[in-house]
């Protein structure tokens, strides 16, 4: 299997991205880590009350500098956050401004906080409070295309199929990414990951341990991860990717949990596990 999957604008997204949301000042040395061990792609929002994005910039210099690798081969994927979401002291943006200067500052504050000149992947943080709203926010990144300072587009923490696809229909750039919870107080997203299937969307999980327990402990999943010598967290992580061609955020600091994360691509569960543990997400 690929390490890799395309979107549906032809980015090549790794198939496990770095997570660094709540990293505070650690950001930059775990950012680094992950790509010492072999992670390609990182996550992070223009945000401050939960992420810490001008280090990821820092740690990105590194790599670029240190590791061997060009920024071509790097897959580096952030957000615009609304007014609601942050802190209202550290509001990365004018708030008394209009909504689309806003997001065009949180843009460009990207660009420089992570000292690149475009971003693979940009996602609303959360559709907007009013459809019309989002569609505005949406338009702005497109002129953000169209201008070569973003390649694709997606959103985040939407869960509503309506929403989706209204914003598909509507748009010029099509959604690439969808970038959610994924758990089981939303049936996991099933009719939603049917809909991106179709268009081609890349549905990317996060809190894809934390939020299912009851899955990676359950006796289904630790009898296969003794026969394949893995551990659950694996087993899980390998079902995801083989089976619903998910695309996962790991923001693990453990250096050791690194490398089995990424180590997931090296081997298969046969058809009969993969029935097995489909039974938990039906």
């Amino acid at each position: 299997m690929s390490s890799i999957v395309s979107s549906n604008c032809g980015v090549q997204i790794p198939r496990l991205i770095y997570g660094t949301a709540w990293k505070g000042d650690k950001t930059s040395k775990l950012v680094v880590e992950a790509f010492k061990n072999g992670f390609r792609g990182v996550d992070t929002a223009c945000q401050p009350k939960h992420y810490n994005e001008p280090a990821v910039g820092e740690a990105l210099q590194q790599i670029l500098t240190e590791q061997n690798l060009s920024r071509q081969q790097l897959f580096i994927q952030t957000k615009f956050t609304s007014i609601s979401g942050h802190d209202p002291k550290r509001i990365p943006y004018d708030a008394k401004a209009s909504l689309t200067v806003q997001v065009e500052q949180s843009v460009m504050k990207s660009l420089d906080n992570l000292r690149i000149n475009y971003i693979d992947s940009f996602l609303l943080h959360s559709p907007a409070k009013t459809h019309t709203k989002t569609m505005e926010v949406w338009r702005v990144l497109e002129g953000f295309i169209e201008s070569g300072k973003i390649r694709q587009l997606g959103i985040s923490n939407c869960y509503k199929l309506d929403e989706l696809r209204a914003i598909y229909d509507e748009s010029t750039h099509k959604p690439s990414v969808l970038q959610n919870r994924f758990h089981a107080d939303t049936n996991y997203d099933r009719d939603i990951r049917a809909y991106c299937k179709d268009k081609n969307i890349i549905y990317q999980s996060f809190w894809t341990l934390t939020a299912n327990p009851q899955i990676v402990n359950s006796d289904i999943i630790r009898t296969i991860s003794q026969r394949l010598g893995k551990t659950p967290a694996q087993i899980w992580f390998r079902f995801l990717i083989q089976s619903e061609n998910i695309v996962i955020l790991t923001g693990t600091k453990d250096i050791t949990h690194m490398i089995q994360d990424l180590d997931i691509i090296n081997f298969e569960l046969n058809s009969d596990e993969l029935k097995l543990i489909a039974t938990f997400i039906k």
